[in-house]
């Protein structure tokens, strides 16, 4: 697959291009860049780029080392929004504001106290997994 193209819901990039703040796919978990570090080249090498990591959901420290000219993949983002439709507990149940898709989400821990009936948040898909992430404001 040649840079940029689209698998699923990855996208191919090199692993230099990958900037703190951007997202990476490391053992299969999307994760957000924490800090790059770049070695130069020596006599017959390549550079070689270490990349720190915090996973999106698990918020665990996972580490990439490999060629900065390397493939690596980088998860595609939906960000999307939706109304609360019920809350029972730590789960909220949902309906998207675009297919009125119904669906149940975790409420995160920040979230708690601010998620009612009739308000509306945005959630993330990342890799197939749906992640409530903000309350939109009105």
């Amino acid at each position: 697959m040649e840079e940029g193209e689209v698998a699923g819901e990855v996208k191919v990039t090199t692993a230099g291009s990958m900037k703190k703040g951007s997202y990476i796919l490391i053992d299969g978990v999307a994760c957000r860049v924490t800090d790059t570090q770049t070695s130069k080249p020596g006599k017959h090498g390549h550079a070689k780029i270490r990349i720190i990591a915090s996973g999106i959901l698990d918020d665990k420290r996972r580490e990439f080392v490999g060629p900065a000219h390397d493939n690596v993949n980088a998860p595609i983002i939906e960000k999307r929004s939706a109304q609360v439709l019920s809350v029972s507990g730590d789960n909220a149940n949902l309906m998207d504001s675009e297919s009125y898709e119904t669906f149940d989400l975790k409420i995160p821990e920040e979230l708690k106290t601010d998620v009612v009936e009739g308000c509306s948040i945005l959630y993330w898909v990342i890799t197939g997994t749906k992640v409530m992430k903000q309350l939109k404001s009105e």
